[in-house]
């Protein structure tokens, strides 16, 4: 009984952060180029008290043996990278990525982050940058005189420039991928993303080549993030969370029970 108050409140536990992971979800449905979350879980040691194949006092072998485990514990978050619905937004620096691949941007450190959010501005200088202000890389600037900005599935960046009736090429923007992406860092927030040991190294390249996605321009990507997915893990969460309450609760009268036996 001892054992079943806390192998129930690791279950209360695991279903806390897992009710947690869903409301940072929720939070995001909203949010562009955002990558929804999963708990995974794992069980925790197991206490052998007979154990499998050990033989008996007459020389036979037991079948099956006694474990009792321990309970659960969360093992990790990772982050789901299926595409999010597109919304159509006619502005020609927003950019959607059809398939594989992230944005880099230059941090103030120096250092790169990697994201989905196509949500790209002009700064007072014609630079190509995030909401937050970080320079697009490979940098790239749009001159003064420019009538309009038009961005190709290659990443292809021209301008009609007043006074010249060809159209400057600018630059093209890179893409990235990652062996593993649900190794990326996501401690920054603001939808960016860091390389890390278990993401391994940035493979750059060209939008349509060496398995990158292309860009499409005039549109964002919205948050996978689906609601009617959330609340429904919600629910399954909630009941858990109930469930394992429930076996303390029945725990803690057993042990009241045997307390008193004698009165």
């Amino acid at each position: 009984m001892i054992r079943a108050l806390f192998t129930a409140a690791t279950g209360m536990i695991a279903q806390q952060l897992n009710i947690d992971t869903i409301a940072h979800n929720m939070a995001n449905v909203n949010t562009t180029g955002f990558k929804k979350s999963r708990v995974n879980f794992q069980d925790l040691i197991y206490e052998t008290i007979k154990p499998a194949g050990s033989e008996t006092a007459a020389g036979q072998t037991i079948p099956e043996g006694i474990q009792v485990g321990h309970g659960v514990r969360p093992a990790s978050i990772a982050k789901l990278f299926s595409p999010g619905n597109y919304i159509q937004t006619g502005n020609p620096l927003d950019l959607v990525i059809e398939g594989d691949g992230f944005f880099q941007v230059t941090l103030p450190d120096g250092t790169i982050g990697y994201t989905r959010d196509g949500n790209f501005k002009l700064d007072a200088n014609g630079q190509i940058v995030s909401t937050d202000g970080y320079p697009l890389q490979p940098g790239i600037t749009v001159p003064n005189n420019a009538l309009s900005v038009n961005i190709g599935s290659d990443g292809t960046v021209s301008a009609m420039v007043q006074g010249n009736a060809a159209p400057q090429n600018l630059g093209t923007i890179q893409l990235v991928r990652f062996v593993n992406p649900a190794g990326l860092d996501a401690r920054l927030g603001r939808n960016i993303l860091l390389e890390t040991q278990a993401s391994g190294a940035p493979i750059a390249g060209q939008p349509g080549l060496d398995g990158l996605g292309t860009l499409e321009n005039g549109f964002l990507e919205n948050s996978n993030v689906q609601v009617v997915e959330e609340i429904l893990n919600l629910i399954i969460a909630q009941r858990a969370y109930e469930a394992s309450s429930k076996v303390i609760q029945t725990s803690d009268e057993m042990l009241q029970t045997a307390n008193n036996v004698r009165r």
